[in-house]
């Protein structure tokens, strides 16, 4: 993994702080590692932080050895929150952490993995950078915010009796520049910037194609599977998903199909209306669809085993054209994609309790179609493991050639533990 790094000591370097994220120890910070290690702990951070050697080759080696180790049934994309103290590492922000379930001061990273139900690894990794580290958006994302407070408080000023002020004041060109001073002081590059996580997800499955590696099947929560754009963008590179969504996310039926546009002569300004047809009823929700087609349409699925047994459950399957503005239609007769959609409704539930829609063949059967759409709980298992035991948000470091180094040898460190898992001749505990 790497003789991508030109020098010896480099190398040497690299091997030590993987020993170090494999022993036992509750930190995996350098210096509680350097400690265990017996070695100076400058050392270590002179690797993370200055030494020359190019983090973006280690990681095409380490994804082509994984992806043939492994031999994914499908890639996972997800995020995961890095809590913080601190303001001052690279990304930290007050934000939403689905790890931690809340608005708290964290960093977030966005990674892909490749994934089977019985091992996964990450593939690549990004840093979410807030749109405060955003020199181009860190001051109208203040002056949104002051906004968003002021109309908050003229809203309680009645019942807290607070006094509203005549106006929202944001020094936009201060704020500026201390967006520039904290991205000068992390060393980040002057091409990053405030991007949403979709799209870091994709701009990683783009890098990945290139070197030959391209997703069997995608799978996402309901933060990248909602977002309609990322569906498209997963379309346009012929990209098969099963990702996971909100049932207010609105859908055509499968046998809708689309209209000339009719026109009455008194359109705006007069003109007729574009030639492209449309659907003459609205859509409805996917949780609209699924009570249409009753708790009778429920089939009952087994898709693995699991710690205490066979994982079962009722799951209604529909084909459906999800709809939206944000949705990409055929520019020639107007026709929304078909879709399949699939949802999980146990016989102890009133309701459906989670939505999926998946492009893969209307000929998928039911069981493959669950197994996709379930396999998603392997990225959680990596998480755990990546963070309980090797120490994925323990650096400590403020730079971000540092953060991407850290994660990419913690990658390392755990496609060494899933190469040991799966090997027969692996020596074994007694």
């Amino acid at each position: 993994m790497f003789t991508p790094l030109a020098r010896s000591d480099q190398r040497a370097k690299g091997e030590t702080y993987l020993r170090g994220l494999l022993l036992d120890g509750r930190r995996k910070s350098m210096q509680p590692m350097a400690e265990r290690l017996g070695v100076d702990h400058q050392g270590l951070q002179q690797f993370l932080t200055t030494s020359t050697w190019d983090t973006g080759a280690v990681r095409v080696r380490l994804a082509q050895r994984a992806v043939e180790a492994i031999g994914p049934v499908a890639w996972a994309v997800d995020d995961s929150g890095f809590p913080k103290d601190g303001t001052s590492s690279p990304g930290v922000a007050r934000q939403y952490s689905g790890t931690l379930g809340k608005v708290a001061n964290c960093q977030i990273g966005v990674s892909v993995h490749a994934v089977t139900d019985t091992a996964s690894c990450p593939l690549d990794w990004r840093l979410f950078l807030p749109e405060s580290w955003d020199t181009a958006k860190a001051g109208p994302a203040a002056v949104k915010a002051a906004k968003a407070k002021r109309r908050k408080t003229l809203k309680n000023a009645p019942r807290a009796g607070a006094s509203t002020g005549t106006g929202v004041e944001v020094d936009v060109e201060a704020i500026t520049e201390a967006a520039r001073a904290r991205r000068d002081r992390c060393g980040i590059p002057e091409e990053e910037g405030h991007r949403p996580k979709w799209t870091l997800a994709v701009e990683m499955l783009d890098e990945l194609a290139e070197h030959g590696l391209r997703p069997p099947v995608l799978v996402a929560d309901a933060g990248y599977g909602d977002n309609g754009q990322f569906r498209a963008a997963l379309d346009e590179r012929d990209i098969v998903y099963s990702v996971q969504l909100k049932g207010e996310a609105v859908a055509h039926t499968s046998e809708a199909v689309p209209a000339a546009r009719q026109w009455s002569g008194t359109g705006r300004c007069g003109r007729p209306p574009a030639d492209a047809p449309v659907y003459p009823d609205e859509p409805v929700s996917l949780a609209r669809h699924v009570a249409a087609a009753g708790r009778e349409a429920a089939l009952t699925v087994t898709w693995r085993e699991g710690s205490k047994g066979a994982l079962s459950s009722q799951f209604v399957f529909l084909r459906v054209r999800p709809a939206g503005h944000r949705v990409p239609r055929d520019t020639e007769d107007g026709i929304l994609p078909e879709r399949w959609l699939i949802a999980e409704w146990p016989d102890d539930e009133p309701e459906p309790v989670t939505y999926w829609l998946s492009s893969l063949p209307a000929t998928t059967p039911a069981a493959d179609l669950v197994r996709y759409a379930k396999i998603r709980w392997r990225i959680e298992h990596d998480y755990r493991e990546l963070k309980t035991g090797l120490g994925l948000d323990h650096f400590e470091g403020r730079s971000w050639q540092g953060w991407h180094r850290h994660v990419t040898l913690v990658t390392a460190a755990h496609l060494f533990l899933t190469l040991l898992r799966g090997d027969p001749k692996a020596a074994a505990p007694a």
